[in-house]
């Protein structure tokens, strides 16, 4: 009886693959289901995840600042525009244009602000301006579009309306009908941030695996069964014998691989190409720039743009900044008009911001020069005619 003795079967090398499932820091805005509820802490983390946005935004509440008081009273004008510099804002801070600058960033980033006039001892003079979180504030309307009620939800769940609400102030930016709360600058960035700071990881993570280079050791044993049979044992001396090169390597030494066979030494991801992020990135980042209304130049992006095509730019900038400053002057008017009565003054206060220059200064001066030349041709056209 002939017995054939199966022959036992070698474990083959081992093959490794290890991806790690790396994120961006910023899981949340993937999971971004659009609400009308208030998210101010997803459009902070927006603020934190891209820096133009962030910039932008400042670029704003700087450009909107500079305002002065005018009042038919001489000396009541004088005293509060001293009100205005030197009135406490809260953590160190004085001036109304610090109240303004933390007052502005919440109503732009979150969608409105809310601030507090805080009266001093006797009721006779405001101590301090001060700006509130808006994450425990919550607005209930009363019968009428015109009545609201600013309360702060406790710890057991209870909506209970704040003390002295004329000391209140209350901004929402842009308000819907249907929502008295606002609308954030940054409600249509969570969609385009995700794609754009899933770009940024993917490059991260491609220059870690390409810039910190990895080999593949290939070793192809001989058609012969004894070297098949000791594949495992060849294997694992080549990775040992590999290791202590790039080891050595490391500190300085140079020391040479030396294999006996057919074995191939190859860089992972060489002949790999590397997708242009270019295009995608420009794109994402000019709506999201569309949205703030800031032009590219301002952020010191070197897109294609036009002399006269800057000039518009600066003029739509302009106007945005007029209508951010035209929702601060109620709250400002409501703390001058308090101040005025508080010291005895029944006269009210209007207030006068400075000039927005985004020209150059020569090509204001020709312009006036030309108006002034236009005029004195209009003059000498109207004695001839006479």
């Amino acid at each position: 009886m002939r017995v054939f003795k199966r022959e036992k079967e070698q474990p083959a090398a081992a093959r490794a693959q290890l991806r790690g499932g790396e994120t961006h820091p910023f899981g949340q805005l993937g999971g971004y289901i659009p609400l009308h509820s208030p998210a101010s802490t997803l459009y902070r983390s927006i603020r934190e995840a891209v820096p133009i946005v962030d910039a932008a935004i400042l670029k704003l509440i700087r450009l909107a600042g500079g305002v002065e008081a005018r009042c038919p009273d001489r000396h009541a004008e004088r005293l509060l525009n001293e009100f205005f510099s030197t009135v406490p804002t809260g953590r160190g801070q004085r001036g109304i244009q610090s109240f303004l600058d933390a007052y502005l960033d919440s109503m732009l980033t979150c969608g409105r602000a809310v601030g507090e006039m805080v009266p001093g001892r006797g009721g006779r003079e405001i101590a301090a301006v001060l700006c509130g979180n808006i994450d425990g504030v919550e607005v209930k309307e009363g019968d009428s579009p015109l009545e609201f009620t600013l309360c702060q939800r406790r710890d057991g769940g209870l909506c209970e309306p704040l003390p002295r609400q004329e000391l209140l102030l209350f901004t929402p930016y842009n308000p819907e009908p249907e929502s008295p709360y606002g609308v954030s600058l940054l409600r249509s960035m969570p969609f385009l941030t995700d794609i754009l700071l899933k770009i940024y990881q993917t490059i991260g993570v491609n220059w870690e695996r390409a810039g910190n280079v990895r080999f593949a050791v290939i070793y192809r044993p001989p058609g012969d069964g004894l070297d098949r049979v000791r594949a495992q044992e060849r294997s694992a001396q080549l990775a040992r014998e590999w290791g202590r090169a790039m080891q050595q390597t490391r500190s300085g030494s140079v020391h040479d691989f030396v294999a006996v066979g057919d074995v191939d030494i190859r860089v992972i991801g060489a002949d790999n190409q590397v997708l242009d992020c270019q295009v995608p990135v420009r794109q994402i980042m000019e709506q999201l720039i569309a949205r703030t209304g800031i032009p590219p130049f301002l952020l010191g992006l070197s897109w294609s743009s036009t002399e006269r095509m800057s000039t518009q730019q600066a003029d739509m900038m302009t106007s945005e900044i007029t209508a951010l400053r035209r929702n601060l002057e109620p709250v400002l008017e409501r703390i001058a008009t308090l101040w005025l009565r508080m010291h005895g003054f029944g006269c009210s206060a209007v207030m006068e911001w400075e000039d927005i220059n985004l020209q150059d200064e020569v090509e204001e001066a020709k312009a006036e020069l030309y108006r002034q030349q236009a005029r004195r041709i209009e003059l000498e056209n109207r004695r001839l005619e006479a």
